[in-house]
C-alpha cells in the first residue's frame, strides 16, 4: 500500500503530494507555489505577506456564518536532514516515504511529517464538503524551523481569527496550552593556518549512528550528543600526547540533536601504535555509558593523508576544550508542571567557513524568559573565555499558559467524547510560534494537537498511521463544537 491510499484520505493524499514537493527551511518558494495552485484548482481564496506566508480562507457551512472565526495553523518548512550514506538533494529531491507496519517513514532522511501532516489536515479541512465549522482561516507559515520567522513577521490583517489552532504537535492524546521560548547563540573562532608537522601521523576519528532528535522534545531523553564525544575523545589524547587539529565538523541545525560529527587530527609518529588502541577503550567507555540510550552508535578512526594545513595550535587546544567543556542538555526542570523541561541548551553545530573561521551554533530553550536569557548569557560567557566572538538571535518569546482557555475545554471535551479518555492538558519545551502570534495579539485563545511522530529533526522521524484518523476525526468535532457555540 501506498501512503496516498490510507484513510482518511483526503488527509493522506495532500501529505503524499506535500512530499514531492521541496521544502527546506528558507527555501519554501515550490512548496507555497504548490499551496496557491491548491487553492486555485479548488476556488479557495488565498493571500501572501511580503515574507511569504500563506493564508487560505473558506466560508462557513451554511447557518454558521455567525461562528466565530478559526486560523488553522501550521507551518511550510521542514528539517532538511539525512544520513550521511544517503545521496538526497533537499533542494530538488521528493521524499522518498514507505510504510513499515504502522509507520509513515522516509528512507535515510527526515519525514517532513512536522509539519507537513498539520499542513495537510488543513488543506483537507478547506475541501471536504462534509464537516461542519465556522469560517475558517488556514495559515501556512514560513521558516519555522529558523527562526520562527513567518510568525514573527506576519502581516497585517493577514489573519481576523480569535481562536487558532496550530496543528504541530506530536503526540495523540496530549493537547498543549504553553511551549517554551527561545534564542541561539553563535560562537565565532578566529585562527591561523599552520602548515601540518611531517612527523606527525594523521587520523580522521567519526561518529555516527546517533538517534539525534528534536532539541526541545527528546532533549531530556540524554542521547549523545555527537560533538561533544568528539570533542571529549581529543580533549583525552591531548592530555597524553601532542596533537594537532585540522578540521572539526560536526551536527547541521540549531534545533537537532547533532547525530555525526567526525575531526581530522594528528599526533607525533612515535605514538602510531597507541592511538587505535586508546580509541576502541574510549569507544567501549562510551558505548557504556549510553548503552540503552544508543544503540547503533559508532566511533571510527582511520589514517589519512597528510593534510596541507593545520588550524594553530592555540586555538585548536582552545577550540577543543570549548567544545568538551561547553554545557549542553536539560538545565532545570519545570517547578510547575511534573515532568516538563524549563530550561535546556544544545550545543548544535561545528563548522568550519573560509579559511580562518570555526562557527559553532548553540541553541537555548526556556518557558521562563528570565532563564532563556540566563542560559543563553552563561553559554556566551563560555565562549568569550575560550576567546570567540559571541553573537545572539533576536530569539522568540514562550506562550504562557492560560488554564481558563475555551478551546482548550472545547478540544478536551470533543477528544474525550471521541475517544472515551481525557486527553492530557500539557505545555512542552520545543517551541511553538503562538507565543509570537500572542505578542501580535493577547486576546488569541489557542491549542495545539496533533498526531503522534517520533524522532523528528531526523532521519529516524516517523508518523503513527493510526493517530492520524484520530488526529483529522478530533479537529473535525472541534471545528463542529466551535460553530455551535
Amino acid at each position: 500500500m501506498e501512503v496516498k491510499e490510507l484513510q482518511p484520505a483526503l488527509v493522506w493524499e495532500a501529505f503524499d503530494e506535500i512530499t514531492k514537493v521541496p521544502r527546506p527551511s528558507k527555501h519554501e518558494e515550490q512548496i507555497r507555489a504548490y499551496l496557491l495552485d491548491y487553492a486555485k484548482k479548488h476556488s479557495i481564496e488565498a493571500k501572501t505577506d511580503k515574507v511569504g506566508n500563506v493564508v487560505m480562507s473558506k466560508p462557513a457551512t451554511p447557518g454558521r456564518e455567525k461562528a466565530p472565526v478559526v486560523v488553522l495553523q501550521s507551518h511550510m518548512d521542514m528539517v532538511a536532514e539525512k544520513n550521511s550514506d544517503v545521496e538526497h538533494d533537499f533542494s530538488k529531491d521528493p521524499i522518498q516515504t514507505y510504510i513499515d507496519g504502522d509507520w509513515v517513514k522516509a528512507k535515510g532522511t527526515t519525514l517532513g511529517a512536522d509539519n507537513g501532516i498539520g499542513m495537510a489536515a488543513a488543506l483537507a479541512a478547506l475541501t471536504d464538503a462534509e464537516i461542519e465549522h465556522g469560517p475558517l482561516e488556514a495559515l501556512f507559515t514560513v521558516n519555522e524551523e529558523i527562526g520562527l520567522e513567518g510568525a514573527e513577521n506576519l502581516g497585517e490583517g493577514m489573519i481576523s481569527g480569535k481562536i487558532l489552532i496550530n496543528l504541530d504537535s506530536e503526540d495523540d492524546g496530549e493537547i498543549f496550552i504553553g511551549c517554551a521560548g527561545g534564542i541561539d547563540t553563535t560562537a565565532v573562532f578566529s585562527y591561523k593556518r599552520s602548515f601540518s608537522p611531517d612527523n606527525f601521523s594523521y587520523y580522521k576519528v567519526s561518529i555516527t549512528g546517533l538517534l539525534g532528535g528534536h532539541s526541545g522534545g527528546d532533549i531530556h531523553l540524554g542521547r549523545a550528543n555527537a560533538n561533544k564525544v568528539i570533542a571529549r575523545f581529543i580533549w583525552e589524547c591531548s592530555n597524553k600526547w601532542d596533537i594537532e587539529v585540522s578540521s572539526f565538523k560536526g551536527g547541521n541545525l540549531r534545533n537537532a540533536i547533532p547525530r555525526e560529527a567526525e575531526a581530522v587530527f594528528g599526533i607525533h609518529e612515535s605514538h602510531k601504535d597507541s592511538i587505535c588502541e586508546f580509541l576502541n577503550k574510549y569507544a567501549d567507555e562510551i558505548k557504556n555509558e549510553y548503552k540503552g540510550v544508543e544503540p547503533s552508535m559508532k566511533i571510527d578512526i582511520e589514517e589519512v593523508s597528510k593534510p596541507e594545513f593545520c588550524i594553530d595550535s592555540k586555538t585548536s587546544l582552545t577550540l577543543i576544550r570549548a567544545l568538551y567543556s561547553a554545557p549542553h542538555g536539560v538545565v532545570s526542570m519545570s517547578k510547575d508542571i511534573e515532568g516538563l523541561v524549563e530550561t535546556s541548551t544544545n550545543l548544535a553545530a561545528v563548522k568550519m567557513e573560509g579559511e580562518d573561521k570555526i562557527v559553532v551554533t548553540t541553541s537555548q530553550r526556556s518557558s521562563l524568559e528570565s532563564r532563556k536569557n540566563d542560559i543563553a548569557g552563561q553559554v556566551e560567557a563560555h565562549f568569550q573565555l575560550a576567546g570567540a566572538e559571541v553573537s545572539h538571535s533576536d530569539g522568540y518569546p514562550g506562550w504562557a499558559p492560560n488554564v481558563e482557555s475555551e478551546i482548550m475545554k472545547i478540544s478536551a471535551d470533543a477528544y474525550e467524547e471521541l475517544f472515551g479518555v481525557k486527553p492530557q492538558i500539557k505545555a512542552i519545551h520545543a517551541g511553538l510560534e503562538c507565543g509570537l502570534f500572542l505578542t501580535k495579539n493577547p486576546n488569541l485563545d489557542m491549542v495545539s494537537f496533533g498526531p503522534t511522530m517520533r524522532d523528528v529533526h531526523s532521519p529516524d522521524e516517523k508518523l503513527l498511521i493510526p493517530t492520524v484518523d484520530k488526529f483529522w476525526k478530533h479537529l473535525c468535532l472541534v471545528l463542529k463544537k466551535i460553530s455551535e457555540v
